[in-house]
């Protein structure tokens, strides 16, 4: 595919600016007198954005967030025409089957990207701004002074975006029900939920350079099809210890066999750093099923 030109497309996205700087792409959102809330728009545009990135060899990491002097970093759902506002006419019309929680499509968009993700806090979050806007990500860092709340049971409704499953899994059910069933708000170091963030920042103008630099370490000194295939084999690990065995058994076979394998070892015994060459456009392999692309908008999965 041709590569895109990311801060030309910033003419079409009005709820998000895009900024290509090396191989770190920067999704900045652009709602800040609607205090960053989560309209159907930004959902499209950070789908759209989250499936060029992933296709586009140049882009090795992907960071999400907001400036740091709007009044949040995402305060949920944009529900000012009310929870309607949320689903299609369809879903109306057959039931609740026919929904597709907006919230859920972006959490399938991020897990679905082959990159490594961060989301950079740098203001309060609450509902989406919690589930969708952090979980689904590598990485997350925080301003120590945020605002963090997820909400649901205090608004009549239930934790969305995935959050039921993935929250658990990243700091345990029990720090998860202290979370989600009581809806408190809590600060980042809460030991309810400082596990979840992989640094936690003083100031807020702190958040994001803090963020880039580490995209950009990862981004010079990591093999991106290496990236796509540790995190295939964390999302995905099998239903057994055998099964993950023969699982990494086959990663290692197939990444060691590559160029980028080579050269790791090679650089290791010469005490150099390695040349990463191997790009996912040309070397990587439909061998496990997250190579099956999501279409988070029908639901279903396509080669």
């Amino acid at each position: 595919m041709a590569a895109p030109d990311y801060e030309a497309r910033n003419q079409f996205h009005k709820d998000v600016i895009l900024s290509l700087d090396g191989p770190v792409l920067t999704i900045m959102l652009n709602r800040a007198e609607q205090r960053n809330t989560f309209s159907k728009g930004m959902v499209e545009n950070l789908i759209e954005v989250l499936d060029l990135a992933d296709r586009d060899d140049r882009v090795r990491a992907v960071i999400v967030t907001a400036e740091h002097t709007a009044p949040a970093y995402c305060s949920g759902a944009d529900i000012s025409g009310g929870w309607k506002v949320l689903w299609k006419e369809e879903a109306e019309k057959e039931g609740i089957h026919a929904h597709r929680d907006g919230g859920g499509q972006l959490t399938l968009a991020v897990l679905s990207c082959r990159k490594i993700t961060i989301a950079a806090v740098n203001g309060h979050a609450a509902g989406v701004g919690m589930t969708a806007m952090q979980l689904p990500f590598d990485f997350r860092f925080v301003w120590e002074g945020a605002k963090l709340a997820f909400p649901f049971v205090r608004r009549g409704i239930v934790p969305e975006a995935v959050s039921t499953y993935l929250l658990p899994k990243l700091i345990g059910l029990s720090r998860t029900n202290s979370l989600l069933l009581t809806g408190a708000t809590v600060s980042p170091t809460s030991p309810y939920i400082s596990a979840l963030y992989h640094q936690i920042l003083p100031n807020r103008e702190d958040v994001y350079p803090a963020a880039k630099a580490f995209a950009q370490e990862l981004a010079n000194n990591t093999a991106q099809v290496s990236i796509a295939y540790a995190k295939g084999l964390l999302q995905h690990p099998g239903d057994s210890a055998e099964e993950n065995h023969l699982l990494d058994s086959q990663a290692i076979k197939l990444l060691a066999s590559s160029h980028d394998g080579a050269d790791g070892a090679q650089a290791f015994l010469e005490r150099r750093k390695p040349k990463f060459t191997d790009t996912l456009s040309k070397n990587s392999s439909p061998w496990y099923p997250w190579w099956r692309r999501i279409d988070v908008k029908h639901h279903r999965s396509k080669l």
